[in-house]
């Protein structure tokens, strides 16, 4: 017959087992989810159909739209539909006063971007896949179609929705949500007419002067304007025309079409980087735990931008071996970059741990650093058989590219970055496909990451 103590032991050891299987299960997590409030009630979106969390208002107004459709938002260039959850689903929303700030969460279904407005940001909850249960009419006081199921975490019982349902229209059951697609490329389209239009009414002889502004930058310079750089271009003509006056504003020449430009290349554009240009590459640098780093560095010039990389990339990732493929189709630069010497003025700034005397009595880059750099005859707009690589450096040099070739060079940015990297490129240049990049700033410093 067992005694007390023995049953005790035994029933300790079940609850030790127990706890243990809890444990086990808690720490495998397959499954995250954005979680938010609506009227109250806690929802939640599968985080791999989040692209970011925003706050944003002045949403552009369309007619002829659903009751739910807030109008239409600029994200980074690219113009996307908002819609308000709240009305989507029939639930009563405060009367909103002007521009006010929203909460939303941007999702992407497909090739489609959609903003979605909600009462508040909750967190990111991690679960175990299987622990979803079934929707039921019961909950959320929304149409059970558009739930793919609930689940408790933490005391909260969240309503998982089904964004793909809700915004895919693919069945003929959703005849609103295929009129919301249907308003919100419209929309798209509308708006883009109009920014146009208001342009060449608001001031139609700058539209035109703008249009022989662009080809000329092309003719003279060949500068291409495409979305990559027609926001800075337009900004441009606009201090142009002032410090030129009416009538004036043409660039007649090469010297016109360079004055033109000058504030469009990057901060120290052929010169070495001053500190706060490389502290602010170096804090806007993703963390790289891996033993070898590539970076491809298009357009290199003279070399003055890839040693000043080289030395940021040591300082950020000293353990790392890193080797950096600087191209140009300027053989004279390539030839004579690895022979670059440093100005005995420079030679006292953040580059002096990275200098050695030279026998002259000047300075040049320690083997280290030059061990880093690969300097090689490349023109960009030819095939390029690079493995994968960590970072892409390629300022300023898109937008000299005809547009046909900038659209295949982006292409193989996508092509050639491995998931975690990153790329850099002009201070005034920006990667307009928004669905496929996020951009992060620091300082004076943007770079993009899938």
């Amino acid at each position: 017959m067992e005694s007390v103590v023995e049953k005790d032991m035994a029933l300790q050891a079940v609850n030790e087992e127990i706890a243990e299987e809890r444990k086990e299960k808690l720490a495998n997590i397959d499954f995250k989810m954005v979680a938010f409030s609506l009227a109250g009630r806690d929802y939640a979106i599968d985080i791999m159909k989040v692209k970011e969390i925003a706050k944003a208002g002045r949403f552009t107004y369309v007619p002829n739209t659903s009751p739910f459709v807030l109008g239409v938002y600029n994200l980074r260039g690219e113009i996307i539909p908002i819609i308000d959850l709240r009305l989507f689903f029939g639930i009563k929303v405060p009367e909103r006063k002007g521009d006010e700030i929203e909460n939303v969460i941007i999702v992407s279904v497909g090739e489609q971007i959609f903003g979605v407005v909600i009462d508040a940001i909750d967190k990111v909850v991690g679960i175990q896949k299987s622990s979803i249960q079934p929707p039921h009419p019961l909950f959320g006081g929304i149409s059970i179609k558009y739930i793919s199921g609930v689940v408790e975490s933490n005391g909260h019982l969240y309503i998982l929705l089904d964004i793909d349902r809700i915004f895919g229209a693919r069945d003929s059951g959703k005849a609103e949500i295929d009129m919301l697609n249907h308003q919100a490329a419209e929309a798209m389209k509308e708006t883009k007419k109009k920014v146009a239009e208001r342009a060449a009414e608001s001031n139609p002889a700058l539209e035109t002067e703008y249009k022989f502004i662009v080809e000329n930058l092309k003719s003279l310079r060949k500068f291409t304007v495409t979305a990559v750089n027609e926001a800075w271009v337009r900004s441009r003509l606009a201090e142009w025309t002032k410090e030129r006056g009416q009538g004036k504003i043409q660039l007649v020449d090469e010297k016109d079409a360079d004055a033109f430009l000058v504030p469009f290349y990057s901060p120290c554009n052929g010169a070495f980087w001053t500190e706060q240009y490389a502290r602010d590459v170096f804090k806007s640098l993703p963390d790289n735990k891996a033993k070898q780093i590539f970076v491809w560095n298009p357009g290199c010039g003279k070399g003055y931008e890839t040693y000043s990389l080289a030395c940021v990339l040591k300082k950020r990732y000293p353990d790392a071996k890193i080797r950096i493929y600087a191209h140009d189709v300027d053989l004279l630069n390539v030839s004579n970059a690895p022979l670059l010497t440093v100005p005995a003025e420079q030679a006292s700034t953040w580059l002096k741990p990275y200098l050695v005397s030279t026998a002259g009595g000047g300075y040049a880059f320690n083997q280290e650093i030059k061990d880093i750099i690969m300097f090689e005859y490349h023109d960009c707009m030819n095939n390029n058989a690079m493995q994968p690589v960590d970072i892409i450096f390629a300022r300023d040099i898109i937008s000299l590219l005809p547009e046909e070739f900038q659209i295949s060079f982006m292409d193989d940015f996508s092509e050639k970055l491995k998931g975690n990297g990153c790329i850099f490129v002009g201070a005034n240049e920006t990667l307009p496909d928004s669905a496929k990049w996020h951009a992060k700033t620091v300082g004076s410093v943007t770079n993009y990451s899938k």
